[in-house]
């Protein structure tokens, strides 16, 4: 079920009708390594509904059409996204052709995602990046949908989104920032909630581009072509229903693919319901591991960002350069991430 403060939604909607009106025409930076935006929504338009990943079902789909007309957009269904194949919402080069269809579809100017689960990986060779880089669109999703956005963006070279998907909490603090980010193409500065407290790992500020996602998805794709340069970036992960020697596992694995040491900066967002293990068995705190693993690079770096598997999330854009503060635990976009 998805979870929606409709009273907070229909508030929030004055800011909607208030978006910029700017045609959402993507355009590429000057600089070489600088990504390619996509155009910014604006109410009326058009977002494409795909599952990617896991299954999902009717009640789900109907309910985010719901939310997203509330903000003033309109829906168009991939043509499979309530196919089922075991565990997967249907065979992969059904999933990849609603991917593909979405982006060559010029009524669309928007991807959004269902849910996470299990499947992007899979779908990664099958993915048209050339057109899709031709068609500049926002995507946006996280969990699994981790693969993906990095695949595209690495690929194609086009600004994604890690923020909220069909199965997400859409309350207050999630609608704002997406209005913030992708209608009104604000340079946002993403800080904390206070009942959300941040632990500070290495003190500083650093500047790069902001590249990561779900710890479990990035790892699993170390080794493919699907994964961008790691030169001076700021990485962002997040992981749930992890115990803490995994992401130790995890966390070493990027260690020893030489991925850590060229980071500029470091944030890991929430791992929620990660236990240390068994009440009777020894374990590290994941504290622990995170000094263990992140100190020694002498980075900034902080832990407890809102990124990840909790109802009040950032939308966080992957690709744009930010700088970002560990001691006082924000990030502060240096550019809008949409056109």
């Amino acid at each position: 079920m998805i979870k929606c403060d409709r009273r907070q939604l229909l508030k929030l909607l004055g800011l909607t009708l208030l978006a910029t009106q700017m045609p959402a025409v993507a355009k590429r930076n000057s600089s070489p390594h600088s990504p390619i935006k996509p155009g910014r929504l604006k109410v009326g338009d058009t977002v494409g509904l795909i599952s990617p990943a896991g299954i999902v079902e009717g009640e789900t789909v109907a309910e985010f059409s719901e939310i997203l007309s509330k903000l003033g957009l309109q829906v168009k269904l991939g043509a499979h996204i309530l196919d089922r194949y075991g565990y997967l919402a249907g065979q992969d080069l059904d999933r990849a052709a609603d991917v593909n269809a979405m982006f060559a579809d010029t009524s669309v100017q928007a991807v959004l995602t269902l849910a996470g689960g299990w499947g992007c990986n899979r779908i990664l060779p099958l993915l048209d990046y050339h057109l899709i880089s031709e068609n500049p669109k926002i995507i946006m999703g996280f969990s699994d949908v981790t693969s993906l956005l990095l695949g595209i963006y690495a690929r194609s070279g086009i600004v994604t989104f890690h923020g909220p998907m069909g199965t997400s909490t859409w309350n207050w603090f999630s609608v704002e920032q997406v209005q913030r980010i992708l209608f009104n193409g604000e340079a946002m500065r993403l800080r904390n909630l206070l009942s959300i407290p941040v632990e500070t790992i290495t003190s500083g500020k650093a500047r790069g581009h902001l590249v990561g996602g779900n710890l479990t998805l990035l790892t699993a794709m170390v080794g493919s072509s699907y994964l961008p340069d790691w030169q001076q970036t700021i990485l962002f992960v997040e992981d749930v229903r992890e115990d803490v020697y995994r992401i130790d596992r995890m966390l070493t694995q990027l260690q020893l693919a030489g991925i850590l040491e060229q980071v500029a900066g470091f944030i890991f967002g929430q791992c929620t319901k990660c236990p240390a293990g068994e009440e009777d068995e020894p374990s590290l705190t994941l504290q622990q591991v995170l000094s263990d693993h992140i100190k020694p690079l002498g980075i900034p770096a902080w832990y407890g960002a809102a990124i990840g598997h909790i109802p009040d999330k950032f939308t966080v854009p992957i690709g744009v350069e930010v700088e970002i503060d560990a001691d006082r635990g924000t990030i502060r976009m240096l550019e809008s991430a949409v056109v």
